[in-house]
């Protein structure tokens, strides 16, 4: 065979065995710290049992997220990874697919409406900790600049943020919480939340960003403005960014387990592919986050 240069032909394997050893990865942006790292940890599971990943993003389009995940599903993929769009309210297709026997797992970004795998960091308690930090610096006007109501991710994330309020005896004001309609992806509609916040007769003494891109853009939006951090506006949020204390002001962050869920999701994916009875159990994976306290949120650090 390696005389002839012979190599098996993986379509017909695939014809033989119903099975191309390939995973459909659906996301919402490739240039993104968190799925980068997410990324790693699919490939390292995938690749060590012998399959293949096609990724394909969304751009927070819920049109285009149908699109990639027909496409996928034409070329035969043995099961899909899904963190849905922040456009995305309707997963009837998604649904339709599962009814079919294609394996689904759900990350970051989950629907409770089909009955499979989730996996997700423990976004409520990674909020909580992150607010209640802000609150005992002493900031008692926290602003929250976040993603999509619709998302799993905004409401657990928002839980956590009014949990923090409530225990500490101040109000929920939801003129402090502003949502960026594409998570983020466009830098416009993080700068108009910005300015909204900082119009107000009263405006915020802290921003807590609920996302990487948002947690970036918001830095880089205040630098523009030269408001000073943490002076005039204390920043924290989550952020998967590789060096976050590189950043002037260094940045306070709530971390998650990026890497970890990319494993245990393509883990629990291969598991329902290769399993030879039906599966009527599923799992609720929540991943512990983890906050780094830095200098743009620490009030001694203005002196």
């Amino acid at each position: 065979a390696k005389e002839n240069n012979y190599h098996p032909n993986l379509v017909a394997q695939s014809l033989k065995s119903n099975k191309s050893k390939s995973i459909g990865v659906m996301l919402s942006s490739i240039p993104n710290n968190f799925y980068a790292e997410v990324i790693n940890g699919i490939e390292s599971i995938a690749y060590s049992k012998g399959y293949h990943i096609i990724i394909t993003q969304s751009h927070e389009s819920e049109e285009r997220e149908a699109r990639n995940v027909e496409h996928l599903t034409w070329r035969s993929v043995d099961g899909l990874l899904i963190s849905l769009s922040s456009e995305t309210t309707d997963t009837n297709n998604l649904q339709q697919l599962h009814e079919k026997g294609v394996p689904i797992v759900f990350f970051d970004r989950v629907s409770t409406c089909i009955n499979t795998h989730r996996v997700k960091a423990d976004n409520a308690s990674g909020a909580y900790h992150l607010t209640k930090h802000l609150l005992e610096e002493g900031y008692r006007r926290v602003a929250q600049i976040t993603s999509p109501k619709e998302l799993s991710i905004t409401a657990e994330r928002n839980a956590g943020y009014v949990k923090a309020l409530t225990e500490t005896n101040i109000a929920v004001d939801d003129r402090y919480i502003k949502y960026c309609a594409h998570g983020g992806m466009h830098l416009n509609e993080i700068e108009e939340a910005v300015n909204e916040l900082l119009a107000m007769s009263e405006p915020p003494d802290a921003i807590f960003t609920a996302s990487d891109r948002i947690t970036i853009g918001c830095f880089a939006i205040l630098h523009k403005k030269k408001i000073a951090i943490p002076g005039q506006v204390a920043l924290a949020g989550f952020c998967n960014f590789s060096s976050p204390e590189l950043f002037n002001p260094s940045l306070t962050t709530i971390r998650q387990p990026a890497f970890e869920m990319g494993k245990v999701a393509a883990e629990l994916l291969i598991q329902l592919i290769e399993t030879k009875r039906p599966v009527t159990e599923f799992e609720d994976r929540i991943l512990p986050t983890e906050l780094d306290i830095r200098n743009s949120s620490k009030k001694d650090s203005c002196k």
